[in-house]
């Protein structure tokens, strides 16, 4: 893939009728984002056993401790920035053969006031190909490794083009070698389709069929807005990423109770009521089997198997025609 001077988003959606309780709950694609807790516990009913949930991240290379069932899912480290590169490397040699997919660099076009890790395109393309690349399965490695994860904004669009330019200035064949894309995407659910089509096009519009690059999208919501508008966006969006063929993996932000959402995002976002218990938003994540209120204490010990004969009675139908976007109008 070599960079492109001008990309216009557009996309052509059909029309989407879902429900949550016709969501896929054996689909692989859906993980969860941890951000950490003071009730460890909240996570249970999203590791029993007929959850979807397959993988999960939390930012760094250590996985998490508590709850133990974290151990049955796929963890995916993360180079988070280039302060603790050399160390992070150092924790990859003591992650299971389980850990097979490497996320890199967490918002390097953002600020670090808003989570963002700050560094310049050259600097990163530097680190990438000296320290990251060589762990590629391509490259004698054991890691299907992911270009830097943007936010889904034009910032993150000409971030990752400067860094395409410094990575074939530094290795003119091969450029910053890439497994998978990974991104970050807050917004309504036609502007997330338009983003995603930009990267398709951008890394795969001219690349052959068998080096085409799945995208996954580690942080997603539609923040500051109510939680029945992240219900009506969550309903149109899970059916539509599960269906597309280049979307790999997604996880939602976030799994944590409403009363610990921060102020950016707002709580219309979390999965969890304040008491640990899933939200309307929650149990739609889930998918058929679970409902607004449940709790791993409905299932039994923890990682149980959760039943229930009620599912969500939300219902959508959306038709969304022929979208084309420029992407310095995304959010």
């Amino acid at each position: 893939m070599r960079p492109f001077t001008q990309l216009i988003a557009t996309s052509l959606l059909s029309s989407l009728t879902t429900t949550a309780s016709s969501q896929d709950t054996s689909n692989p694609k859906r993980g969860i984002a941890y951000l950490g807790t003071e009730h460890p516990n909240d996570y249970n009913i999203f590791l029993s056993r007929q959850s979807p949930i397959t993988w999960y991240y939390n930012w760094s290379p250590y996985p998490v401790g508590r709850p133990s069932s974290f151990r049955d899912i796929e963890f995916v480290p993360l180079l988070h920035n280039l302060n603790s590169l050399s160390s992070d490397l150092r924790q990859l040699g003591n992650l299971p053969s389980s850990s097979t997919h490497l996320l890199t660099f967490n918002e390097p076009d953002h600020d670090t006031s808003g989570g963002g890790t700050n560094i310049s395109p050259e600097d990163a393309a530097s680190a990438y190909i000296n320290q990251i690349a060589p762990l590629s399965v391509s490259n004698g490695g054991r890691w299907l490794i992911s270009h830097p994860s943007t936010t889904g904004t034009l910032s993150g669009l000409n971030w990752l083009q400067r860094f395409n330019t410094s990575c074939y200035a530094l290795n003119e064949t091969h450029g910053c070698h890439a497994d998978f894309l990974a991104t970050h995407f807050y917004g309504d659910f036609p502007a997330l389709a338009s983003w995603l089509g930009t990267l398709d096009e951008y890394y795969n519009g001219n690349a052959s069929s068998d080096a085409q690059l799945p995208i996954w999208i580690t942080e997603l919501a539609l923040p500051q807005q109510s939680a029945t508008a992240n219900e009506v966006m969550m309903n149109t969006t899970l059916p539509y990423l599960d269906g597309l063929e280049y979307v790999e993996r997604y996880s939602w932000f976030g799994i944590f109770r409403e009363e610990n959402a921060n102020g950016w995002t707002g709580g219309g976002v979390a999965l969890l009521d304040d008491g640990g218990d899933l939200s309307g938003l929650g149990a739609m994540y889930l998918g058929g089997g679970f409902e607004e209120g449940m709790s791993a204490d409905d299932g039994g010990a923890e990682g149980a198997a959760v039943s229930t004969s009620r599912g969500s009675s939300l219902a959508v139908v959306i038709g969304v025609g022929l979208l084309s976007l420029f992407v310095g109008g995304l959010v």
